[in-house]
């Protein structure tokens, strides 16, 4: 990540996953989720689907990520500690995550940042969130009070429409090289780029998706030339995370995303949703992500989601935006 002026808190080279570990953890945790989660071995069975001749990833059936909006999805019965719940829209059903233990979120959430960025002590924590304040029931917010209270830095906060306020804290951090993340909603980020002209050298910008309405929706080229015009950096980050998951995927640029060992993404086609490939099966086409996300094993590891993706060239997945009919997602998605 040449481009970044935090090279020394950055870190480069990942650890390569250990793919069999991951596989043999996955058909573990299925067989565990088959028996133990109801709905899940309601679905099981109606595919028809033998839950012992299941032997490889490619045969694991994917919940569809609807069920999140109709069914409470436990894997055992437990009280939740916490439930995160979809901003949606004033008319929608949004999903609902039942949450065992809020602690095994934060850090895993933690764990994914740390795979790819570093310790995250070593950052100041800027969080520009305002529509995802108003809720209670966030992931996100959730995620990046837990960031802004683990870096430890006494300019790390919140800052909910007070631009100016923000714009001042970012000049006096770059002033002494602070390296500093500066996470953020899509359209407050733009909001905020447009007010104030900057060149950044120590701060890197991680949006998180998402117009909500707010802003004509535009390509995520078209967002990141702005951004990059405007405050003077080289790249834009992202970060793909969703309610129903726990897990974090995150783009170090050019919107192309990488899964942290606790995540493997799979596509399937638009017209066949058991025909599924994995990057590794090197199929140039685009398809509809599935998700394994290991760190779900209190609800369902397994979830075919309704964004649309593409294995990309470089490594790692594309997100391309959502297929025809499916809900506008709070935290939507922009295309490519």
């Amino acid at each position: 990540m040449k481009n970044l002026h935090v090279e020394g808190h950055f870190k480069e080279d990942l650890t390569v996953i250990d793919k069999t570990l991951f596989i043999n953890e996955s058909l573990v945790l299925f067989r565990h989720q088959a028996k133990q989660n109801l709905l899940y071995a309601d679905y099981i069975k109606n595919l028809s689907i033998d839950v012992e001749n299941v032997n490889s990833l490619h045969q694991i059936p994917f919940l569809p990520i609807g069920f999140f909006k109709s069914h409470q999805i436990k894997t055992e019965q437990f009280e939740e500690q916490f439930i995160f719940e979809s901003s949606g829209t004033t008319t929608s059903i949004n999903s609902k995550h039942y949450v065992k233990s809020i602690d095994e979120y934060l850090q895993n959430a933690e764990e994914n940042f740390n795979e790819f960025y570093g310790d995250i002590k070593n950052y100041c924590v800027l969080a520009l969130l305002p529509s995802y304040l108003e809720r209670s029931n966030s992931s996100l917010v959730c995620m990046a009070e837990d960031f802004i209270k683990k870096s430890g830095h006494p300019m790390s906060g919140f800052f909910l429409q007070n631009h100016e306020k923000l714009h001042e804290t970012i000049i006096q951090l770059e002033s002494v090289g602070q390296p500093t993340l500066l996470i953020g909603v899509t359209f407050a980020l733009i909001d905020f780029a447009e007010k104030f002209q900057m060149k950044l050298s120590h701060t890197f910008l991680l949006e998180t998706g998402g117009m909500k309405g707010r802003r004509k929706e535009m390509t995520r080229l078209e967002l990141h030339q702005i951004l990059t015009e405007r405050l003077g950096v080289q790249q834009i980050h992202a970060e793909y995370g969703m309610t129903e998951l726990l897990s974090q995927a995150y783009s170090l640029g050019d919107g192309v995303f990488k899964t942290p060992k606790t995540m493997k993404i799979f596509l399937r086609a638009l017209d066949d949703p058991f025909d599924i490939w994995a990057e590794e099966d090197n199929r140039d086409q685009a398809g509809i992500i599935n998700i394994i996300d290991l760190a779900n094993k209190h609800s369902i590891s397994f979830i075919a989601t309704d964004d649309l993706g593409k294995f990309s060239q470089k490594g790692g997945f594309e997100v391309r935006g959502r297929i025809d009919n499916s809900d506008i997602r709070g935290c939507s998605l922009l295309s490519v």
